[in-house]
């Protein structure tokens, strides 16, 4: 049974607005891939909450902007996405680009990364950053 749900959770002070737009890109964006959606949680937090997630499962002593636990059964994309708003604001910053838009950048990493993709290598970085590119796209279409 298919759950298909995208659930948006905050462990800060951060809400995401329009979320049933966030919800109907993302799933577009997994039907694109020739993938279902199963269960996916994003988690909103700080650069202090995500570190210790990087600390105790990842044993990385860095702040990052994203974490990703991959649940994914078979084409069924599932799991959980954790996304330091802090970092997503400084990264705005340093790439010159609005909050939303690095947001999304963000989010779709996360379930690019459940559809198979790396970014280990240069080129699998080029791929991803391609792919990103594109599906952030279809989020400007008409819902």
């Amino acid at each position: 049974m298919n759950a298909e749900i995208i659930n948006f959770y905050s462990e800060n002070d951060f809400e995401l607005q329009d979320k049933e737009l966030y919800e109907n890109w993302l799933k577009k964006v997994i039907a694109s891939e020739g993938k279902k959606t199963g269960e996916i949680s994003f988690i909103f937090c700080n650069d202090e909450y995500l570190l210790e997630i990087n600390k105790k499962y990842l044993d990385h002593d860095t702040y990052t902007d994203i974490i990703s636990f991959d649940n994914t059964l078979g084409k069924i994309l599932q799991g959980d996405i954790f996304i330091s708003t802090d970092r997503v604001a400084e990264n705005a910053k340093t790439f010159d680009v609005n909050f939303d838009e690095e947001l999304k950048r963000v989010m779709v990493h996360g379930i690019l990364h459940f559809a198979g993709y790396k970014d280990k290598t240069e080129e699998e970085k080029s791929l991803m950053r391609q792919r990103e590119e594109e599906k952030m796209k279809m989020f400007h279409v008409e819902q």
